[in-house]
């Protein structure tokens, strides 16, 4: 399924700012300023380039100032079968681990493609059951998440307010 592209106009409604809304999540109102945002490995600027860890790490500083680790160098694929779960402990150094079913929008949620392998992808939980994520060789988007995914879930996680 390919992804569907939201105009960021309609998640920014000022010009880059978002409308203020009392009951969208911090997290989800962030990672909506990221939507088109061109897909660059490694890069974590909004506007500007990055891809799926670095959509992360740009939410954070939005939301809390200075990244808590510097993730170091990591290749396009992180890791071909096995290897250490880089991101997946990241996540549960400096996020919120929650149970999967309480998972809701602004939430981030890492995905593993093979049973046993480390988690390589992750992305920000959207209204709709879509998912926010840097789609390599396009940009930030806002795709359906086909349910095929929902068993690749390796985990959820909260940002802390």
């Amino acid at each position: 399924m390919s992804p569907v592209q939201v105009d960021p106009r309609e998640a920014d409604a000022d010009g880059g700012k978002p409308a203020a809304d009392a009951r969208l999540p911090p997290a989800l109102i962030a990672a909506r300023r990221f939507l088109g945002t061109p897909y660059r490995h490694q890069g974590s600027r909004r506007g500007v380039g990055c891809d799926c860890l670095g959509l992360l790490r740009g939410v954070w500083r939005e939301l809390h100032g200075a990244e808590p680790e510097d993730p170091g160098p990591y290749r396009v694929d992180w890791v071909t079968r096995s290897g250490p779960d880089r991101l997946l402990q990241g996540a549960r150094r400096h996020l919120r681990e929650i149970a999967r079913a309480d998972a809701r929008p602004g939430d981030a949620l890492l995905f593993r493609w093979r049973v046993g392998a480390p988690a390589t992808h992750c992305g920000i939980l959207d209204a709709g059951d879509r998912l926010i994520h840097a789609y390599e060789g396009a940009s930030v988007v806002s795709s359906p998440m086909p349910h095929a995914w929902t068993r690749c879930i390796a985990g959820a996680f909260r940002f802390p307010e």
